[in-house]
């Protein structure tokens, strides 16, 4: 599999796409400081997607935490970015609805 830029996919792109989903906002920000995978295209691509979901997904669960509704939507959004995980690690794309149109006319991904 390649991607437009004529960039092969290694297993390696593709785990560290998928950690970045599981251990969002963590494992994203650590990709933004590492030399070799910031410019890899498959890996920005997800990480960025990735911080931004996380993120989001910090904010509502702290904003909505002082009732049990935030408890729910933070353990439902965390599967979610499990499955997020797996699909990116099968080398599939991943579409996250709004978010990933965000990050690309943003121009970050």
């Amino acid at each position: 599999m390649t991607e437009e830029t004529g960039m092969e996919v290694t297993q390696d792109d593709k785990l560290w796409a998928a950690l970045s989903y599981v251990f969002s906002p963590i494992v994203p920000i650590i990709l933004m400081l590492m030399e070799g995978k910031k410019d890899r295209p498959y890996i920005k691509k997800h990480y960025v997607q990735a911080l931004v979901y996380g993120a989001i997904l910090f904010v509502i669960t702290f904003v909505t935490s002082f009732v049990l509704i935030g408890v729910c939507i933070g353990f439902g959004g965390w599967f979610y970015q499990l499955y997020l995980g797996y699909k990116a690690y099968q080398g599939e794309e991943v579409v996250i609805p709004f978010i990933s149109d965000f990050v690309v006319k943003q121009g970050w991904a």
